[in-house]
């Protein structure tokens, strides 16, 4: 299958992409661990079913060091047991975030506050960031449907 719209090859397709890489940047940056921001990363992609970000975000944890069976049970992670309750309380604010349509209230007092309990305020910001940024990356990725598959770690920065 071939990408809808070739959105690297495009002018102003690419000029977005380059904004949102520097949002990134900021994000991957911050003191919000990086093993958690692939977990939520991984997560989003999974429930939006961006198999090109979930390919992407997979391997390049795996090339961080990030262990393989955890990565596998990221959608089982209520029932897996080998999640930090931080990870944990990042990947509920994460599916929350991301199924913001699913829950008429939005994300809940319970999931903020569990948030708030592992992270301080700038981690909490990169959190928030962080699932807003890859929430975004998924819906243009389903949108022109770019094929999963073909991405190397390293590849876009």
């Amino acid at each position: 299958m071939d990408a809808r719209l070739d959105f690297f090859g495009n002018a102003l397709a690419a000029k977005f992409a380059r904004y949102i890489n520097s949002a990134n940047k900021v994000i991957a940056d911050s003191t919000l661990p990086h093993a958690t921001q692939e977990l939520v990363k991984l997560r989003a992609s999974q429930i939006n079913g961006c198999g090109f970000c979930t390919d992407m975000h997979y391997k390049d944890a795996v090339h961080a060091g990030e262990d393989a069976v955890r990565l596998n049970l990221v959608a089982a992670w209520r029932e897996a047991t080998m999640f930090t309750d931080a990870e944990r309380a990042a990947l509920e604010l994460a599916e929350q975030g991301t199924r913001i349509a699913d829950a008429a209230g939005g994300v809940t007092d319970e999931a903020w506050t569990e948030a708030s309990k592992h992270y301080d305020e700038d981690q909490l910001a990169a959190l928030v960031s962080l699932i807003a940024l890859i929430n975004t990356y998924n819906r243009m990725n389903v949108l022109v449907r770019q094929p999963a598959g073909g991405y190397q770690p390293g590849q876009f920065g």
